[in-house]
């Protein structure tokens, strides 16, 4: 099969691509590494910011070509040769290759490509469910690995309300909280935007199509299960009928009443099979497991709390089934998204809701007090609907500007 029409689609989708606005790990990413991956959950962006990079940070002087592993060109075609030939006979010598997980062997030929042309320089994408680490060929020596998560609340503002708001450090926020929310408290409609962005803002294709919005969010879930897991887990489509059914029973549940046991009584199945479920799930970002800090028996003994991955994962779901959101759970989520998206260390505690740094945090609504946290040091209230800080107070929006 000829090259032709894979060069005719990079060109199509490098001239259609948006270069104003750009995703946080834009700034991140070196292309002098000379294999760099960029992982994370479908819709999240990660084919948009390859082109981008293509288009604004290329080196001078060299040339790229773009292509998806997920094309039947590559059912006939080896990768390695697609990348040997055009380096031998067009001297391009940068690949950006999205969908890399769809590609049979794709750690090993990545290896071979690594170590048989030391002047090319690679860029890959693909599913979270890729696991460096745990790759035969032990990737995680060579390559430099990047996660995109979803938009948090400070890129929806730039990107839609044309804003050019900086992250907030957590050192800064912490420390800061009064003047910082001094001066973001000006911005038109905060608390609208913010009760927008928890329903629809995560992913960054909304306004691409607003009516269809949860039709193509529903259509990514099952693209990630019966794409991403059936290939890279090798599970049969009997059992990845489970996987639906335990994203739909979290969506309808306040997360401190989950437990294996009962998810796994739920589906017929034993508890360590709900447990690798879980895992899964995890490792493609459709869900996230919060467990207690301390180690030891003593974790093992906790219950975890698991939560839908996102504010608007959570929303799509429940609209789906025709359930009424917890604002509770919207509450939690929308900080532990916003804390771990971060790179920040997340632990549920026993006095307040979540610990993070040192640092206990309660989040509730605009009434919630300080009852909880009497006598605790470094125990801060997170209270949604509130434009400022105060004593030890914080309002919710405010960790949307993390990252």
């Amino acid at each position: 099969m000829k090259i032709d029409y894979l060069r005719e689609i990079y060109q199509g989708l490098l001239d259609a691509v948006v270069v104003d606005k750009h995703r946080y790990l834009f700034d991140q990413i070196d292309l002098n590494n000379r294999l760099t991956g960029i992982v994370g959950a479908r819709g999240v962006g990660k084919t948009t910011l390859m082109l981008q990079l293509i288009k604004q940070k290329l080196p001078q002087g060299r040339k790229a070509f773009y292509a998806s592993a997920d094309n039947i060109y590559f059912q006939e075609s080896p990768l390695f040769e697609f990348v040997a030939d055009l380096y031998r006979y067009e001297n391009i010598d940068y690949f950006f290759i999205d969908e890399i997980h769809r590609y049979q062997n794709w750690d090993q030929e990545l290896k071979n490509i690594y170590d048989s042309f030391p002047k090319i320089n690679v860029v890959f994408s693909g599913s979270s469910s890729i696991d460096l680490v745990k790759g035969s060929y032990d990737l995680s020596r060579r390559a430099k690995l990047h996660t995109l998560y979803g938009l948090s609340f400070r890129e929806y503002l730039n990107f839609y309300q044309d804003l050019a708001q900086p992250v907030i450090p957590f050192d800064d926020l912490m420390n800061h909280s009064e003047d910082v929310t001094h001066t973001l408290s000006k911005l038109p409609m905060l608390l609208g935007h913010f009760q927008e962005y928890l329903s629809h803002g995560y992913y960054p294709y909304y306004q691409e199509d607003t009516q269809g919005f949860y039709e193509r969010i529903h259509q990514t879930i099952d693209k990630a299960i019966y794409q991403d897991i059936a290939n890279f887990y090798q599970l049969k489509t009997q059992n990845l009928m489970y996987f639906k059914r335990i994203l739909n029973f979290l969506a309808t549940i306040p997360p401190g009443e989950f437990s294996v046991n009962n998810l796994a009584k739920n589906l017929q199945i034993d508890n360590k099979t709900a447990h690798f479920y879980l895992e899964i799930l995890t490792e493609i970002m459709l869900i996230r497991e919060i467990t207690v800090e301390e180690g030891g028996n003593k974790l093992l003994r906790q219950p975890t709390k698991v939560f839908i991955d996102n504010t608007t994962l959570l929303t799509a779901l429940n609209s789906y089934l025709g359930e009424s959101l917890d604002v509770g759970t919207v509450r939690e989520l929308f900080f532990l998204q916003s804390t771990i998206n971060a790179n920040l260390s997340v632990f549920y505690s026993t006095i307040g809701d979540y610990s993070v740094q040192k640092h206990i945090f309660e989040i509730g609504g605009k009434s919630k007090t300080r009852h909880q946290l009497k006598g605790t040091p470094n125990a801060y209230l997170v209270k949604d609907g509130i434009l400022h800080s105060s004593h030890n107070t914080l309002p919710l929006y405010l960790f949307g500007f993390l990252y």
